[in-house]
């Protein structure tokens, strides 16, 4: 009878017919040491049903043994059939050596189902089991930062990071940095990222360090954090936007508009990044080309009410009124949730272009909006007086002399339209 050795040896070569005619013979005549080494083997190379009828197989001879149990449920969700798995796992007698692993994997289980509550007991049973088993503070440390349990998460990462900086493959240091950045722990959180770089360069670890220094206010580490990883990976799409943001932070406008330009070479059809170019054209100034590029956010999504409000006051401002109104008409943007904001500027773009009972109807509209906005009060208030509404006119120069008493302009309009009445 072939052994266990010459099998592996068949399937390393390819002879899968080879390999499974002896495995045949294994399970028809084999010791049970031989089975289970056997099992062990094809488990790590991916035969699950081979796997899993050399474990039922011993399980009718030890039906007692956790550790046969255990494995079959690893098999049988490596098989994609996890209610099986959980019944095996339950067969774990408490008094098993296995038992804590049969809690941890009914843990990883029930979480998958998200039932989190179950999992946690059974990770906290684990832990009363073998409180100084750094794989369950693993387990837990996981389970709480899935949850959003930010300070829990960091306790049991903690507790493992003093004895191991990895596990299961897994970079502790990077999971530590990733969890007090969400807390907004950002200063802490670059310590492990720096940490985690250390232990292994890994692109993601590398966007969240550069990240996290940006929102820590670290411009410079996280311009080159995020040059280090466009070197790396020039196809990351998500760093060119925040690279940008972090040249502009350090008044590097052409530096931050490169970055854009090269960032949509990567991605032409993220809007967020052709929105920020835009802004950016604006800062350099090259209004042409802020116009083109907001065009281009809004082109990619009609809806895409920031786009709109930042290209209406460039247009505004070029007093090209027509096209603020052209601009609304053709953005998709939902009427129930209408941007106040575009309200104010179509009511400013007819009355430039003298449509004043429609602009009077986008007025009274935003009112409701800006009625303690000073800026928008002022333009209302000019608006009424130009229609000759003095009365309207002069409740809302009331507002606007409230919020500013020392100004003579507003005072002296509001007495001359009270001495009229």
């Amino acid at each position: 009878m072939v052994g266990v050795e010459e099998i592996i040896q068949f399937i390393e070569d390819g002879q899968l017919e080879k390999a499974m005619s002896a495995y045949q013979g294994i399970m028809d005549k084999g010791s049970d040491e031989e089975k289970f080494t056997l099992a062990e083997e094809l488990f790590r190379f991916g035969f699950m049903e081979e796997t899993e009828a050399l474990l039922e197989n011993l399980l009718r001879r030890y039906p007692e043994e956790g550790e046969l149990h255990v494995m079959l449920a690893e098999t049988r969700i490596e098989l994609g059939r996890e209610e099986e798995a959980m019944l095996t796992l339950e067969n774990v007698d408490k008094a098993d050596p296995s038992f804590p692993q049969a809690l941890l994997l009914l843990a990883d289980l029930y979480q998958m189902e998200g039932l989190f509550e179950v999992s946690e007991n059974k990770l906290l049973e684990a832990k009363r089991l073998l409180p100084d088993e750094t794989v369950i503070d693993f387990a837990l440390g996981e389970l709480y930062a899935h949850q959003g349990k930010l300070a829990e998460a960091i306790e049991f990462y903690t507790a493992v990071l003093k004895h191991h900086e990895e596990i299961g493959g897994v970079n502790i240091n990077q999971r530590m940095a990733e969890t007090l950045s969400a807390g907004g722990s950002f200063e802490e959180a670059l310590e492990f990222y720096e940490k985690a770089i250390e232990q292994k360069l890994e692109i993601n670890t590398l966007f969240g360090f550069a990240f996290t220094a940006l929102q820590a206010g670290y411009n410079k580490t996280a311009i080159e954090k995020f040059e280090e990883l466009k070197a790396l990976d020039p196809e990351y799409h998500s760093l060119y936007l925040y690279l940008a943001k972090a040249y502009e932070r350090e008044e590097m406008v052409e530096e931050a508009f490169e970055a854009f330009k090269l960032g949509i070479e990567q991605d032409e059809f993220n809007k967020d990044l052709f929105y920020y170019g835009g802004k950016l054209a604006l800062k350099l100034p090259d209004e042409a080309a802020a116009e083109q590029l907001l065009r281009e956010s809004i082109a990619v999504d009609p809806g895409f009410t920031e786009g709109v409000l930042v290209l209406n006051k460039l247009l505004i401002k070029q007093e090209r009124y027509e096209d603020v109104l052209d601009l609304i008409r053709e953005a998709d943007i939902n009427e129930e949730e209408e941007e106040p904001q575009l309200l104010w500027d179509e009511a400013v773009a007819y009355q430039q272009i003298e449509h004043f009972s429609q602009a009077l109807n986008k007025y009274q509209l935003a009112y409701t909006f800006f009625k303690d906005n000073q800026e928008f009060l002022t333009d209302y208030g000019y608006f009424l007086i130009e229609e000759g509404k003095m009365a309207e006119a002069a409740e809302i120069f009331s507002k606007l002399v409230e919020k500013e008493p020392g100004n003579e302009e507003f005072r002296e309009l509001l007495e001359r339209m009270t001495e009229n009445r």
